[in-house]
């Protein structure tokens, strides 16, 4: 199978997993795995952060991160289609006690700009009003087609926000990408933010885990926050040492990713009835509208599943991410696959599939 739902789904290089075999261990509650402290200090050296904390998911950095840098009853500002509020089960208003505001960009593009945060910023805290005591931004941002957020722009907002005494908080799950996508680093992607968590199961291609860097004080907080939601991993070397070359290796093969990410999204922009404009393709997330074939994702997800390719589908839009285990021959059959899909009717599909 061609499995293009996510980078996520990538396996442990065979370099990861003899450094898996191989790795120092100890125990991480007390602070004693060499394997992991070693991941933490070149994660926040690498980001130019004070410090780091290996957490199990993206979904726990970012929610711990939430927690230490808000109080309950505090509003969340974020662009409505970012991760933190539509795919982690409403763990901020459950953890942290907050709500999340979210907000639209102007240009529907999900990069935000000031003129759509400040109008939901509030930080006089009387009445009716929800102080604001966060702003979470999302680089890339996947529901927008892994757009990216330039470092230009996420140094203006930051800085507007710190103006009005507002930390953020940077979910940058797939930041490399960002970073590659725009000739720089991480670092300057996200400087001045207080506080960022990224990927290692992702685009770097490690099995598991994800990496919180920012102050010594709040990754000391955001260390007792991990212990609390079951985060204490014990001996988590052994998956430290995968995720310490996913962090040192993988950045170097991201634009593979993206050029396969617009050959595809150029071989699919001519078959009927897809919509897409590649101009927006920047890093590895191809996102196109189906609503034009008169068939719907789940249809169009079932039949490419038929023929060896696996693609997610919600409403009208199919998303479709590259990876390291997807190569340009990969992506040439997609979209053979994808154009026999959509120019065979919907009955002849049915019949095939009923007498399969």
């Amino acid at each position: 199978m061609i499995d293009l739902r996510s980078d996520t789904v990538t396996k442990p290089t065979e370099a990861m997993r003899r450094a898996m075999a191989a790795a120092e261990v100890g125990d991480d509650v007390y602070g004693e795995d060499p394997t992991v402290n070693l991941l933490q200090e070149r994660s926040a050296e690498i980001f130019g952060k004070e410090a780091a904390l290996f957490v199990a998911s993206g979904t726990m950095g970012n929610q711990i991160a939430v927690k230490v840098q808000t109080r309950p009853g505090d509003e969340v500002i974020i662009e409505e289609r970012c991760h933190i509020f539509n795919y982690e089960v409403g763990a901020s208003a459950i953890t942290a006690g907050v709500t999340i505001r979210p907000v639209r960009s102007g240009d529907g593009s999900g990069i935000l700009t000031w003129d759509d945060i400040e109008p939901a910023i509030s930080t006089d805290g009387i009445y009716d009003h929800t102080q604001t005591g966060l702003l979470c931004l999302e680089n890339t941002l996947n529901l927008a087609g892994g757009r990216v957020m330039s470092a230009e722009r996420c140094a203006e907002l930051t800085e507007n926000a710190h103006a009005r005494h507002i930390p953020v908080h940077i979910d940058g799950a797939r930041i490399f990408n960002a970073a590659v996508a725009h000739s720089t680093t991480v670092a300057d992607m996200t400087k001045q933010s207080d506080s960022v968590q990224f990927c290692l199961s992702k685009g770097l291609g490690a099995p598991v885990g994800s990496v919180l860097v920012g102050s010594r004080d709040l990754i000391k907080e955001a260390r007792i926050w991990r212990k609390r939601l079951g985060g204490g991993m014990r001996q988590a070397g052994i998956l430290a040492a995968a995720g310490l070359i996913a962090l040192e290796e993988s950045p170097k093969r991201l634009h593979e990713d993206h050029a396969n990410a617009r050959v595809l999204a150029e071989g699919i922009a001519g078959i009927p009835g897809i919509a897409i404009d590649i101009e927006t393709v920047e890093t590895n997330i191809v996102i196109f509208d189906i609503a034009g074939t008169g068939r719907t994702a789940g249809e169009i997800c079932d039949a490419l599943k038929e023929k060896g390719v696996l693609a997610s589908g919600f409403k009208s839009r199919i998303r479709m991410v590259t990876h390291l285990d997807v190569s340009r021959a990969d992506i040439e059959r997609t979209v053979v696959a994808l154009d026999q899909v959509l120019t065979q009717s919907p009955t002849m599909s049915d019949n095939r599939s009923a007498a399969a």
